[in-house]
């Protein structure tokens, strides 16, 4: 240590005292995580020593979970194993059923299962009952995480960011030794060789130790269901998997630009996916913004002399019009959640409003309907300015946002909320003849530059589902589709509905319930009613007769984004024994049969009033 210029040997007087400081300070948070007796031993503190290092030389089974955050980490995964040649398995899983099902089918070729973004949230080894010496290494966002996995110290390793607010209670409130009880039965057996009156005498004080015993059991039974209440009723998100697994690489020194994208792509998708506070998601933008200041500092001669594959990553504070850059910016302006719930665009006003708008920048509509590339380059050159000030006129004064964008080359430009939205597309594209399977190897590939095609095929099946999104708000504002349940706000899409078959995709279908809820926040005079959160079900298969249900919290500018939804619908299932499936990683999404519907919704409103 060299403190004020003087060194610090390690027996001099303030080397222990700093050590002991250290200590003191740090021990609320050593006993918390580390201490034995508390039993949390599966946290990985050291991720390149107690993860990579163990599987790098085993075969291993990747588990993906089919969200784009689970694809850019398995992208890092899969980069840093082809660097040290690992072998490996990838199996894309959809949700608990396919991951019981990966499982029994790979359990006999490996012992070491890597999970991403799916097994953290429910019990694992209840679940697949895996064999003694199997080894899961989860990474995942979902939270909150399960009690049981947070304290198995032998089979299951968390590789989960430690300054997420976990909040896992004490060892001691949730689980209880029973061998008192088994030593206080013991104890009362014994007395059969005592006197007649000892032996009464003893008997009345067993009597009323094992009555005081089982009070105590009772209350600390009561106290643990309340505290297990508290943990396990709301689930939301916590630092982006991909942001996980390239701080693994970056600690070992083996972090490219690819890498730091892919990471970039999976926390923006947990921003356009509304899964995460706009503080959490600007605390990790900075971060991420170091490392590409960094990798830009580094690069700075390969910069002097682009060639024509090379690939530079910006931070930038750019427009919230979705895929503008690739489209025009009227059907951008037109198709964007935030623009449109603020124009109210289902409406003739509206689309007046819309028209002053575009007045006041002073940009001719023969330009805001061409191709955003075709547009007049003094248009361009500061059209964000422009934007933004004749927003701030028109109320809406974040128009802008913290970003990142990458140049592929000379000619391909993204920012990072384009390939996530690309990606999403492909990941629940519609096209016949093409299994999950392929879908989830379309979006992986579209992730690589080497595969720019893939990824413009991702934007313009997103551009679509974007227009069908709008078209259905719009259609179910101007006819009254959401009703006022009481404790929440109700939307059924009808049998019939355009573009209904896209919304049987769990991804489209909560991104079409959080713009429909921006959208009725903004359209509704009923205050109550825009505190509301939002169920909203469609159509999933006509043949089995079942619909899919999706919960999603109140639309809040200080809303912590925590859902209760997924612990309500099991509350509403298990009270009317509704036939229901709960096989989503996102608890608040569920399968639900149509003759069941009305009778769960009567629960769920009984449940929440």
């Amino acid at each position: 240590f060299l403190i004020r210029g003087s060194v610090c040997t390690l027996r001099s007087p303030f080397y222990i005292h700093f050590i002991h400081l250290f200590l003191f300070i740090l021990k609320p948070t050593l006993l918390y995580y580390w201490t034995p007796a508390e039993g949390i031993k599966m946290f990985v503190s050291d991720i390149r020593k107690e993860f990579y290092d163990v599987v790098v030389n085993q075969r291993l089974a990747l588990l993906v979970s089919s969200d784009i955050d689970a694809l850019c980490a398995c992208k890092i995964l899969q980069a840093l194993f082809h660097c040290d040649h690992v072998q490996y398995t990838l199996v894309p899983v959809k949700g608990w059923q396919d991951l019981e099902t990966a499982y029994l089918e790979h359990k006999e070729q490996f012992r070491y299962f890597v999970l991403i973004n799916c097994g953290a949230n429910a019990d694992l080894l209840e679940t697949l009952q895996p064999e003694d010496d199997t080894v899961f290494f989860i990474c995942d966002s979902h939270r909150p995480v399960d009690v049981v996995n947070v304290y198995n110290d032998t089979q299951i390793k968390l590789l989960i960011k430690q300054d997420d607010d976990l909040g896992v209670p004490a060892y001691d409130d949730i689980f209880r030794d029973e061998d008192e009880d088994e030593e206080d039965s013991g104890n009362e057996s014994d007395s059969g060789s005592e006197p007649s009156g000892k032996r009464r005498r003893y008997d009345e004080g067993a009597v009323e130790r094992r009555i005081e015993k089982q009070r105590k059991r009772r209350e600390w039974e009561g106290r643990r269901r309340e505290i297990l209440f508290d943990y396990e009723q709301y689930e939301y998100h916590g630092t982006s998997s991909a942001t996980v697994m390239f701080e693994l690489a970056w600690v070992m020194s083996k972090d490219t630009k690819d890498m730091l994208w892919w990471s970039v792509v999976g926390l923006t998708d947990q921003w356009v996916q509304d899964k995460i506070t706009h503080m959490k998601y600007v605390t990790d933008v900075a971060a991420l913004q170091r490392h590409v200041s960094r990798h830009n500092h580094r690069n700075e001669d390969e910069e002097n002399s682009l060639s024509i594959d090379c690939m530079r990553i910006s931070f930038e504070y750019d427009l919230r019009l979705t895929l503008y850059q690739h489209w025009s910016l009227y059907e951008s302006i037109f198709n964007s959640s935030y623009t449109s719930s603020n124009f109210k665009l289902w409406s003739v006003h509206g689309q007046k409003k819309l028209q002053e708008f575009l007045a006041d920048m002073g940009l001719p509509l023969k330009q805001v309907r061409q191709k955003f590339n075709a547009m007049d380059i003094s248009i361009k050159e500061n059209l964000r300015e422009v934007i933004e000030e004749s927003s701030n006129k028109y109320g809406m004064k974040d128009i802008r946002i913290q970003t990142f964008g990458v140049h592929f080359g000379f000619k391909n430009k993204f920012l990072a909320s384009d390939v996530v939205h690309a990606a999403a597309a492909l990941l629940e594209s519609m096209e016949k003849d093409e299994s999950n399977t392929d879908n989830f190897i379309h979006a992986l590939d579209c992730l690589s530059r080497s595969n720019l095609e893939q990824l413009h095929k991702g934007i313009e099946l997103a551009k679509k589902k974007l227009i069908a999104v709008q078209q259905t708000v719009a259609s179910c504002i101007c006819t009254n589709l959401i009703i006022s349940q009481g404790p929440f706000l109700y939307c059924y899409l009808m049998e019939g509905t355009p573009d209904v078959q896209l919304f049987s995709k769990p991804m489209s279908l909560t991104l079409l319930c959080k713009y429909l809820l921006k959208a009725f926040v903004r359209s509704t005079k009923n205050k109550r009613c825009r505190l509301l959160p939002l169920v909203m079900a469609a159509p999933l298969d006509a043949e089995k007769g079942t619909v899919i249900v999706v919960g999603i919290p109140p639309d809040s500018e200080t809303s912590d984004k925590k859902n209760f939804f997924g612990r309500a619908f099991e509350k509403a299932a298990e009270s009317t024994s509704s036939r229901t499936l709960h096989d989503h990683f996102d608890t608040a999404v569920i399968e639900l049969k149509t003759e069941d519907r009305s009778k769960f919704l009567d629960a769920l409103i009984t449940l929440l009033s």
